[in-house]
């Protein structure tokens, strides 16, 4: 009876740091695994391996209340109806952040735990500083806006049009629902190769032989892919960007910096993130996050398209566990639902307040202190771990992949 009342004291508890968790994350724009998994394991005793399938879902279900959010409630504050979410951005990086995270999910089975925990503790400390500096800049930026305004001058409203898609409204949307359908098409084959050989905890359906030349076919067979899609995809969008060329001045002001980056930017910044999301066992957002922000992405449009990113992610990791039936689906769905209405009251949080203060280096100063929080809990966690393994005399150098 004890054990049984501790149990549940456990899950209420869990419940409610994931609900924060999530509300924290939504707010900023990450997918919040890095914070879920160590609630879970802690605080209710599950196991590393549970902890990760029962994050997949509390990720699917938070990214998806953000980006359903974004697309129906937001839509109608931003100007010309443009959604916060850039669609250029989330399609051409997509397929080489899914190679990315196959990538690094091998790197992490070869690499010692106490070369991940340094590597980890090392980047997200230096994304945290500087996550930050960019925050204070636009701050500095924010309020010498301000005092032009009341000193009677004008500035540039940074809180609406930041939406990448510069076309008319309705060639907008068409383009929209094509680049959706190429994300899902993206989605299918990824999610197909996984049922196949199996990824972020889960086994394949079909009991290939881990490491025989089939399975090795089949996850080599995603780096053509990926490169497929990114290559047609690049193509694409040069193509109807040069046959679209009338765009506001705003949309322009929005786009110029971003459109004199090299094309190859944006798709190799997603599979170096796809890679360390791999290698430290986390989730894509907390890494794309602070990476389109350091590129120039604005605030919001990073937020939104990084979650809508993330969503196609940990929806494929979420569906294989269900097909594959995972232990307590009941309770992983109920987490989930916790996080789905979490995310929407961080969100509504953040958008007051950026309403009332003027200021959207709120989230990104928000990103800084979920990746200082993240530090910490990840890296005592995973220090735990490494000294767990020394004491223990287990082996600390590399491994084989197999």
């Amino acid at each position: 009876m004890e054990l049984s009342l501790g149990s549940n004291l456990g899950t209420v508890l869990a419940c409610i740091l994931s609900f924060l968790a999530a509300a924290f994350s939504s707010a900023g724009g990450v997918g919040g695994g890095s914070l879920y998994v160590p609630i879970l394991n802690i605080v209710t005793g599950l196991s590393l391996k549970t902890a990760t399938s029962f994050s997949t879902f509390m990720v699917t279900g938070g990214t998806l209340s953000n980006v359903l959010y974004t697309l129906i409630i937001l839509r109608g504050h931003e100007k010309g109806g443009q959604p916060l979410i850039d669609c250029d951005i989330a399609v051409v990086s997509q397929p080489c952040l899914l190679l990315g995270v196959s990538v690094g999910v091998i790197c992490n089975v070869m690499f010692p735990e106490w070369l991940i925990t340094a590597l980890f503790a090392v980047f997200l400390a230096s994304a945290t500083f500087k996550t930050y500096g960019t925050g204070m800049k636009r701050w500095r930026a924010e309020t010498a806006a301000a005092r032009r305004i009341l000193e009677g001058g004008s500035a540039v409203d940074h809180g609406t049009g930041e939406a990448l898609l510069g076309q008319k409204e309705g060639d907008g949307r068409r383009r929209q629902w094509v680049d959706f359908v190429v994300l899902v098409a993206i989605w299918l084959c990824f999610f197909v190769i996984h049922l196949f050989i199996g990824g972020d905890g889960a086994k394949g359906v079909f009991n290939i032989k881990p490491c025989g030349v089939t399975y090795w076919l089949i996850t080599v067979a995603q780096i053509p892919i990926a490169v497929a899609f990114t290559a047609c995809i690049v193509h694409q969008k040069r193509k109807s960007h040069t046959q679209n060329s009338q765009e506001s001045d705003q949309a322009i002001s929005v786009k110029s910096k971003l459109e004199a980056l090299p094309v190859y930017v944006f798709p190799i910044a997603a599979l170096l993130t796809g890679v360390m999301s791999g290698l430290f066992g986390i989730g894509g957002g907390l890494l794309l996050n602070p990476v389109l922000l350091q590129i120039g992405v604005p605030p919001k449009t990073a937020a939104s398209t990084t979650m809508f990113m993330v969503l196609f992610c940990a929806s494929m990791s979420m569906v294989q566990f269900i097909i594959l039936g995972v232990d307590g689906m009941v309770t992983a769905i109920a987490y989930a639902i916790t996080c789905f209405v979490a995310s929407i009251v961080g969100l509504v949080v953040i958008e007051g307040a950026i309403r009332r203060s003027g200021r959207l280096s709120l989230i990104v100063f928000m990103v800084a202190a979920i990746l200082a929080l993240s530090v910490v809990v990840i890296a005592f966690s995973g220090a735990a771990r490494v000294w767990a393994e020394y004491t223990s005399g287990q082996y600390m150098g590399f491994k084989l992949p197999c």
